[in-house]
Formats: C-alpha cells, sequence, structure tokens
C-alpha cells in the first residue's frame, strides 16, 4: 500500500518513522516533508494548502491513505476536499477541527456539554479586556481565538503582563486574524498533562499518557512554546484518572459534537491540568501532539496502518491495540532566539554519531539540505527521543545522543521528564 503524511515535522517525522515498520506500507510519500523525513520517504514540493493539487497526486499515484499531520490545513478543510473525492483520509472534517482551530468555540463547547474546564470571557474589545483584567488581577491566562502555532496562550503572572499580552494580540496583530477575538481565562493550578486517543467517530481508544514541556527553559522559566520536549508515560495520569478523563471528557466531546451534527474522525487531544485526581480541559487539539508524538508512538507495539485504515473506515472497534511497557523520552534542539526571531541555516553536525546510539531515534522538526549538508531551517529542529525500561534509562539514551549533536546557537532543556523522576 502506499501513504501520503502531509506535514514537515517532527511529528510527521515519528509517522512516518512508524509507518514504515508496517508490513502493509510500500511506499510513502510526504509534502512537504524534511532532511530526515527524505531519508525514508518521497518529499514532494507540494504546498499543504493546495488541495486540488494534493487530491490528484493521491489520484494519479494510486495513494492509498492519506494522514494529515498539522492543524493548519485541517482547519481550512483538507478532509473535506479529499473525503468528496472518496479518498481515505485520517482527520477530522473543518467543522469538527473549530475545537482546536476556534478557542471561543471550543469553550463554548465545553460549556453546552458540561466538560469541565476553566471559567472565561470572550472579548472583541481591547479596552473591555483590559478593563475586565484590571478587575479580575493575576496570576490570568489571555489566549488568541484562532491559531499561533502554539504560541497564542499567555500565562500573566501580573496584571501589567496580562495587559501587554492583550495588546500584543489584538493590537500588534502579533499572531494575526487569530488575535481577533481574546479569551480571558482563570488560570488553574495543578500538573499539566497531554491526553490523545484515536476514535472513528464511534469508538474511542486512548493512547499511552504523556507530558509535555512547553516553557522553553528549564525549571518551567521563560515564554511558552509549542513544546521543548515530552515523556511517556506520565505518572500523574493514573489508571483511575485515565477512566475519569475518557467517562467526562473525551467521551463527551466525540458525543456531544455527533449530536451537533459533527462527525469527529482521526486523533483528539486533550490538553489536562490536573489538580487532586481532578482533570480540567485546557486546550483541544484536533492532531496529534508535537512533540508528544515522538515518544508515545516510540512506545506503540502495534501497526500504525492499520490503526489509521480502521479509523478511516469506521472499523475502530476491530483492532487491537498494544503498547510497549518501555517508558520514551524525547528533549527538543532548538535555533537560538526560539521561540522568538531566530536564524536559519546553520549546518548540523554529528547526526550520524547520534545514530549509533542504541534505543534512540532523532526525528527532525525544522531541518531542510544546503548544498549537500542538513541545516536548520525551523525554531524547534530536531525531536531526539530514547527509551528504556523506565523513565529514568529513556532519559539517559536521549541526553546520550543529544551530546552527540551540535549547531551554531543550539539550545536545549536539562531537565525533561524530572517531573516524573521525582514523583
Amino acid at each position: 500500500m502506499k501513504v501520503l503524511v502531509i506535514g514537515g515535522g517532527g511529528r510527521e517525522h515519528a509517522l512516518v518513522w512508524k509507518l514504515s515498520q508496517s508490513r502493509h506500507v510500500d511506499k510513502i510519500y510526504c509534502v512537504p516533508g524534511n532532511a530526515g523525513i527524505a531519508e525514508m520517504a518521497e518529499c514532494l514540493d507540494v504546498g499543504t494548502g493546495n488541495f486540488d493539487e494534493l487530491v490528484n497526486l493521491v489520484r494519479y499515484e494510486w495513494i492509498d491513505l492519506t494522514v494529515v499531520g498539522p492543524e493548519e490545513p485541517l482547519s481550512r478543510g483538507i478532509v473535506d476536499a479529499f473525503e468528496k473525492e472518496g479518498r481515505r483520509v485520517v482527520g477530522p472534517t473543518k467543522a469538527a477541527a473549530r475545537l482546536e482551530a476556534s478557542k471561543v468555540f471550543s469553550k463554548d463547547f465545553m460549556k453546552r456539554h458540561r466538560i469541565p474546564s476553566a471559567e472565561y470571557k470572550v472579548f472583541t474589545s481591547y479596552l473591555h479586556a483590559e478593563d475586565y483584567v484590571r478587575m479580575k488581577g493575576a496570576p490570568i491566562v489571555i489566549k488568541a481565538d484562532g491559531l499561533a502555532a502554539g504560541k497564542g496562550v499567555i500565562v500573566a503572572a501580573t496584571v501589567d503582563e496580562a495587559i501587554e499580552a492583550i495588546k500584543r494580540i489584538m493590537k500588534d496583530k502579533e499572531f494575526g486574524d487569530a488575535g481577533n477575538r481574546v479569551i480571558v481565562e482563570e488560570c488553574l493550578q495543578g500538573e499539566e498533562a497531554s491526553f490523545m486517543a484515536f476514535t472513528d467517530g464511534k469508538t474511542i481508544v486512548p493512547m499511552v499518557s504523556s507530558q509535555d514541556h512547553k516553557r522553553v527553559f528549564d525549571n518551567d522559566e521563560g515564554p511558552n512554546t509549542g513544546g521543548m520536549g515530552a515523556y511517556s508515560p506520565a505518572p500523574v495520569v493514573t489508571p483511575e484518572l485515565q477512566d475519569l478523563v475518557m467517562e467526562k471528557i473525551m467521551l463527551p466531546t466525540v458525543n456531544g459534537l455527533r449530536a451537533e451534527g459533527i462527525k469527529y474522525k482521526g486523533i483528539l487531544y486533550a490538553g489536562l491540568m490536573i489538580k487532586d485526581g481532578v482533570p480540567s480541559v485546557l486546550e483541544f487539539n484536533c492532531r496529534l501532539g508535537d512533540p508528544e508524538t515522538q515518544p508515545v508512538l516510540a512506545r506503540l507495539d502495534s501497526d500504525l496502518m492499520d490503526i489509521f485504515m480502521a479509523i478511516a473506515d469506521e472499523k475502530l472497534a476491530e483492532v487491537e491495540i498494544a503498547w510497549k511497557e518501555d517508558a520514551a523520552v524525547c528533549v527538543v534542539l532548538a535555533s537560538k532566539g526560539y521561540p522568538g526571531p531566530y536564524e536559519k541555516g546553520k549546518v548540523i553536525a554529528g547526526l550520524d554519531t547520534a545514530k549509533e546510539v542504541g534505543d534512540a531515534v532523532v526525528f527532525h522538526a525544522g531541518t531542510s539540505f544546503n548544498n549537500g549538508d542538513v541545516v536548520t531551517n525551523g525554531g524547534r529542529v530536531l525531536g531526539v527521543t530514547g527509551w528504556g525500561k523506565d523513565i529514568g534509562a529513556a532519559k539517559e539514551r536521549a541526553y546520550e545522543a543529544v551530546g552527540k549533536i551540535c549547531f551554531e546557537g543550539m539550545h536545549y532543556r536539562k531537565d525533561i521528564a524530572d517531573k516524573a523522576l521525582k514523583r
């Protein structure tokens, strides 16, 4: 079988890596891909927003299944375009993807269906939002309504920080039209975790738990990023908590959407805040998390193609999904300046040496080729993932491989998975 993966980040490299292990897959295409993906898939220079050309590619190359990685094409209706032409595709429709594409829609939906989340208020006026923040005080959370590459959420420790965030979003248009509306939200306390599940619109199967590290610096300091590392399992997600999340959050979400005339197929991701064993939803994503995908797929013991075909054909209930007992840890290597402005084109050394480290793999995120060299081409450049019998062993493997790699300005957190080790 032939499969097409849409996207070019670390999540997509992990998807290609896992799909390449499938007994069903003969050839993988990727649009646009990156330098690492190019080692195991044919990368094609087609715009991810050019749905007609992508559908034609699938038709002419006799591609059996398309897997959509990033949120942007999902939010613009790539799945609708493929389904209209009768093509198998994994991902939610444009209507379903509003859970991520519009935080206002998501919050209102959770309120309608009594899904636990923080108190909030929506604003289209900068002045009204500023007045509300001054009245509520800090800490408080400011969110741009639309997609902002994981950077549209600011946890403000002071009122001044919150007002500056509102200004950046609404006045300075740092995230463009995504900031036409803002949510001012109660700041929940507790421990964060990522909860991802496969669903075909009827059956929901949870993945193993994981935990992301959003802040750019050690000890959870500095601004939020798209993610500086992740590990699996997350000890905070106990079997009892998993059952509670399924009962109170995941099932009501899929069933609530269906009640509103929206079938949700693909990956459903809930970013959770957990306090005293009680989960609340911080946000929904309509695709696999990045970098959570890297350690989670490293632990998948089933054929990923079987799962994706079952989702597309709405037969997920017929598939047994198995996971390895091993733990896994992913450490993101980022460009200097990330999550702010950063330079590209820095030569990456040590990739071949890192491959020699056992029980580890280097997933490319922001990379490309230049005169035969692999160079940086993004803020998050690589996701170095290791696995072992427990979190400590997995962390050791990951950081051993990290130590083989270097590029100008490279920075990374040194404390990925320490939370799990301290529990």
